[in-house]
């Protein structure tokens, strides 16, 4: 043999191996050098289309880096041989590394598909032996498929999977602009931090200005408001929506408060109507806390899309998952462009990352009292952070994207599963209800113990633990009562009574889509037998 074998080289090889004297001529495309042994791994081309489209790559002239075949060519990537390098006959042609690279990705993906398809089934469900998680994920072959190309271009940062991550989710969300960022906790600090620009002007968030929210929640709904230096105003909830009443909004307003911010408790939306009336009226932001509420519908609009500013996660246990993740949105061009300065350092400059100039003036500027031409790309207009995900995690997202219908589908039917199954014991819990006017892409099934009950809540919790059955409290309860709250500075408007009840009654249940009903029956008789065992006669 005259001639050496490379990966990319196209080579007439005789086939088939099994019968000498039926042997032809054919070319196949080499996916290495010999190994020590001298084997290669050949890949078969045909004159023909292959019959499964995805199983093949067609070869077109910009393929090669020479020369092209003088006949069309279509290579297998389901018929991968392992030859010896003295059964190649002669080299036809090279591919470009750019198309090696391609079939390469199609080989790997190939390969992913096969993984996928081992992944076991789901267990049977055992009754007391098998967990009944409150949250999960659910990853399939097409979240894989989309983090190995990402991983594969070795773009580790925001890229290409993130740009249309963000465009799909501003259609699915039916907003203008969409900002991805690390999680929903880190979302919403962007939110109010946007909110304290020195270009609002005089409608700016300044230290010890005021913000109506609710201290029955998770509290990085609220931190961010300490954090910018602002005063969170807690306003009671309504039990069983487990939102702000809103009838106690008007009276918590005093001459300092400039924003509301509150999330969707469960996914059940609060009273959007009377919330947007207040903010319009008395000039307040908006921004609405949806990590918990992807899907949700107020009068038919979604969520997130009534106030300035609308946050979300894409932590394991929501809607649709990233890893860690989260995102900002709004409709409006001036806060979107702030957002993304906080987001990305507090810079200036709006260049994506790995663009420089984008604007044509990067040395034509003068701000602050940096000298005149300083690079545009290393000024900061705000006190930022840097807040990006990874392109792998927009990957994730944007296959979870494609799932959301049926996600929001099964978590409705879970929860109107479990209210059906509990709505017996009416007399000893407090079962959820749904905001009217709305249709909530639930997060979870509350549940408060009334009085009448017989048995406190940790009881029950024991108990359902014990049974491998997943509970969670409504967050942080009364975060009044949190030991960090111990010297920040806020103001309550009126009794927290509800949020005091929230904080000992109050748990919930999981809805999300991997439970089966089998699995929530299971939980809602042991709720059924504990409460039974409790009774008072």
């Amino acid at each position: 043999m005259t001639f050496s074998i490379q990966a990319g080289g196209i080579y007439k090889l005789p086939f088939p191996f099994t019968d000498l004297l039926a042997r032809k001529a054919r070319p196949a495309l080499a996916l290495n050098a010999p190994d020590a042994s001298g084997d290669v791994r050949f890949l078969v081309i045909t004159t023909s289309p292959v019959t499964d489209s995805t199983q093949g790559y067609a070869l077109a002239a910009a393929d090669y880096a020479g020369l092209p075949l003088p006949f069309p060519g279509f290579v297998h990537l389901d018929k991968p041989f392992l030859l010896h390098e003295t059964l190649a006959l002669k080299p036809l042609a090279l591919l470009n590394d750019d198309t090696l690279a391609r079939v390469f990705r199609r080989l790997i993906q190939a390969d992913i598909s096969r993984f996928a398809a081992l992944d076991p089934a789901i267990r049977s469900f055992e009754p007391g032996v098998t967990a009944i998680p409150p949250s999960g994920k659910i990853i399939g072959a097409e979240e894989m498929h989309n983090m190995v190309d990402a991983a594969l271009d070795g773009w580790l940062t925001t890229g290409r999977f993130n740009d249309h991550f963000e465009d799909r989710l501003a259609e699915v969300l039916g907003a203008r602009h969409v900002l991805t960022t690390n999680s929903g906790s880190s979302a919403n600090l962007l939110a109010v931090s946007a909110l304290t620009a020195p270009s609002l002007g005089a409608h700016a968030l300044r230290p010890g200005d005021e913000v109506i929210t609710v201290a029955a929640g998770f509290p990085t709904t609220v931190n961010p408001i300490l954090q910018n230096g602002c005063v969170p105003v807690f306003v009671d909830i309504d039990i069983p929506t487990y939102n702000i009443d809103a009838t106690k909004i008007e009276a918590a307003l005093g001459p300092r408060t400039r924003a509301i911010m509150l999330a969707h408790t469960l996914g059940n939306p609060y009273a959007l109507d009377e919330v947007t009336r207040l903010a319009r009226q008395h000039e307040l932001w908006l921004i609405e806390d949806c990590c918990d509420a992807l899907g949700s519908t107020y009068q038919g609009k979604l969520v997130g899309t009534f106030g300035d500013i609308g946050t979300l996660s894409f932590y394991p246990a929501h809607h649709i998952t990233m890893g860690e993740g989260g995102a900002v949105f709004t409709n409006n061009g001036k806060l979107r462009k702030i957002l993304e300065s906080f987001r990305d350092w507090g810079r200036d400059c709006y260049c994506a990352p790995g663009c420089d100039n984008t604007c044509g003036k990067r040395f034509d500027r003068q701000r602050g009292t940096l000298p005149q031409g300083y690079d545009h790309k290393y000024t900061y207009s705000h006190l930022g952070y840097n807040l990006k995900i990874t392109d792998m995690q927009a990957a994730c997202g944007l296959a979870q994207l494609g799932k959301l219908p049926d996600f929001i589908a099964r978590r409705k039917a879970n929860f109107a599963f479990l209210k059906e199954r509990l709505c017996a014991r009416n007399d000893r819990l407090i079962l959820p209800e749904a905001t009217p006017e709305s249709d909530p892409a639930w997060f979870g099934f509350p549940i408060t113990l009334r009085p009448e009950a017989g048995l406190s809540r940790v009881d029950l919790l024991r108990h359902l633990d014990a049974h491998k059955i997943g509970t969670r409290l409504l967050f942080g309860g009364n975060l009044t009562r949190q030991p960090y709250m111990t010297g920040c500075t806020y103001r309550t408007s009126g009794e927290l009574t509800n949020s005091d009840i929230v904080m000992n009654q109050t748990f919930w249940l999981g809805v999300y889509p991997g439970l089966s009903e089998e699995m929530l029956d299971y939980a809602a008789s042991r709720i059924e037998t504990c409460l039974d065992s409790s009774r008072v006669t």
